[in-house]
């Protein structure tokens, strides 16, 4: 490793938001983020004389961020461990919410969740990135090392997917409420 390459622990240092923003773009449940940040550190440490400065170090990183939210989305799926809700097991205060405050939140962010879930990796960083967190579509640019114009690609590209998801998930919300007898 050239002496001007920073070693993991300045990597963290510098880039630890960076990492666990990505990793949160990318649809790492908040539960997970603490063990899929360390595999990120874990290939890092793995890889760093590799990394060879031909592109920003916050793209590679990016790329890393990437590959290991798919590797953690597979185990996931095999695993079909539930979260548990802790908002649900504290106790109410005067001033908290009301029970049907607390649902009408919670079901928006599970439909919200549900919705990116259909999106590709790639595409969804760049989606909540714009739509969610207000970043320019340059910087996003930037940030992922990518041109402009694929910034604008992969946003229109997510946004009607996470429309049609939308609708899937009202369907499917429907249905549940005709087969419990709803109207």
């Amino acid at each position: 490793m050239p002496p001007s390459q920073p070693g993991v622990a300045e990597i963290y240092a510098q880039h630890s938001e960076f990492l666990w923003k990505s990793l949160y773009r990318l649809g790492v449940p908040e539960a997970d983020l603490p063990d899929v940040l360390q595999e990120v550190l874990l290939v890092v440490h793995r890889r760093l004389n590799s990394y060879d400065a031909s592109c920003r170090l916050t793209t590679w990183l990016f790329g890393i961020c990437l590959r290991v939210t798919a590797t953690a989305r597979r185990t996931v799926r095999r695993r079909r461990e539930q979260p548990i809700d802790e908002s649900a097991q504290e106790p109410m205060r005067s001033d908290s919410p009301s029970p049907e405050d607390l649902m009408v939140a919670r079901d928006a962010k599970r439909r919200l969740e549900s919705a990116l879930d259909y999106l590709e990796p790639d595409k969804r960083a760049v989606f909540v990135m714009f739509e969610l967190e207000g970043i320019a579509c340059a910087e996003i640019a930037e940030m992922l090392g990518v041109p402009k114009g694929t910034v604008f690609s992969r946003l229109a590209s997510a946004r009607n997917t996470f429309l049609q998801a939308l609708v899937r998930l009202d369907k499917i919300d429907q249905r549940k409420s005709l087969a419990m007898g709803g109207h």
